[in-house]
């Protein structure tokens, strides 16, 4: 009976440690365990190198840009007119069509920045990626001025769309956020919250961009393909557990 208890008590101690090795944190970029192991999520942040990103029309990545505490910085301490030296727009590697992105950002006090999608690196076309592709507004709603106009609060489409409510953190604070981009359907997830969604490039879409600075860039919002991009706006920014999945 004593041998028969000590291969149970075994047995039950081998799954529970089993059970433990299998769960992990998902959401950490430099956890070995859903990056590597998922056939479904990417990591385009690896949390130790800018592996994966360069400057937008360059080869490499601008010095601005700097790996602190498993976060992808840019540090914008020296200005260059309204975006930082040694630092630009930066952009993907790879381009991707329909996809669920996934990450975290936060910025300084009185600070702006973006996330655009669908970019179309084509310098000879576009001297920004913001010429190409849609962005996610990011910036301090109580401190910079875009944060008090209609269309461009941290979260909206920029000039074209708004959050239906305000979920946003204030500066200096985490913000978790998710892009659905799917066969045109474009959803928002904010800190947990669903805050907007629309169907990209019917007339709607296109009613949307008229009147404003997009309607003279020709192309503007209509790649069905195209990279990732965190905008340089001489502030302070910080990404974090950057993941994407293609759909």
């Amino acid at each position: 009976m004593k041998i028969i208890s000590t291969i149970a008590f075994v047995f039950v101690m081998s799954i529970a440690f089993l059970s433990s090795c299998n769960s992990s944190d998902t959401n950490s970029p430099t956890d070995s365990d859903s990056a590597k192991k998922s056939t479904e999520w990417e990591y385009l942040f690896d949390g130790v190198s800018t592996k994966g990103w360069h400057t937008y029309g360059q080869d490499t990545i601008g010095k601005a840009w700097k790996v602190e505490d498993s976060s992808l910085h840019l540090d914008a301490s020296i200005k260059e007119g309204w975006q930082t030296k040694g630092g630009g727009d930066i952009i993907t590697d790879e381009e991707y069509e329909n996809f669920d992105l996934q990450l975290e950002w936060k910025i300084e006090e009185g600070g702006n920045s973006g996330i655009i999608f669908y970019a179309h690196e084509d310098t000879s076309k576009y001297k920004y990626s913001w010429e190409s592709g849609p962005e996610m507004q990011v910036c301090d709603n109580e401190k910079n001025e875009d944060g008090k106009v209609y269309k461009a609060r941290a979260g909206d489409i920029y000039e074209l769309m708004p959050i239906s409510k305000n979920v946003m953190r204030p500066a200096g604070e985490w913000n978790h956020v998710e892009i659905i981009a799917n066969k045109g359907k474009l959803d928002f997830n904010i800190n947990g919250e669903h805050v907007l969604s629309t169907t990209m490039w019917d007339d709607n879409w296109k009613q949307l961009r008229a009147g404003t600075k997009f309607e003279k860039m020709p192309g503007f919002g209509t790649y069905k393909k195209g990279k990732i991009s965190f905008q340089d706006h001489a502030a302070d920014v910080w990404f974090r557990r950057i993941k994407i999945k293609k759909l």
